[in-house]
């Protein structure tokens, strides 16, 4: 199967399920693509209507596949916690995070270097 870049065998369930996932991901992404460009190239309103609907179902779809990956697959839910729902230039966010670490590890008797519990 051309979605594995290792023999197949030497994957355990997990990993190709979160092959499937990925692979989800991309379609879904690809989906959203295309609906937003026919909603944006028609001048049909009923038709824009329609596809704008579509496309807002695709989004659905990438936010629910993305959550799969945040539970299931290392690495998605800090970069995940990181990046999403700031209002900090995204480019900046990263140092911004890792400011806040810094900062938060510098014990001063009442931090003991574990950063925030929430």
């Amino acid at each position: 199967m051309k979605d594995y870049h290792e023999p197949m065998e030497l994957l355990d369930d997990h990993t190709r399920n979160c092959v499937r996932a990925l692979n989800s991901l991309r379609e879904e992404v690809e989906a959203v693509d295309w609906y937003h460009q026919r909603v944006a190239a028609t001048n049909d309103k009923e038709l824009k209507a329609v596809m704008a609907h579509n496309r807002d179902e695709e989004i659905e779809h990438v936010a629910m596949t993305l959550e799969w990956l945040r539970r299931n697959m290392d690495g998605w839910d800090e970069e995940l916690r990181t990046y999403l729902f700031t209002d900090a230039p995204i480019v900046e966010v990263e140092e911004i995070a890792e400011a806040g670490e810094d900062s938060g590890s510098s014990s001063k008797g009442n931090d003991l270097g574990i950063g925030k519990l929430k």
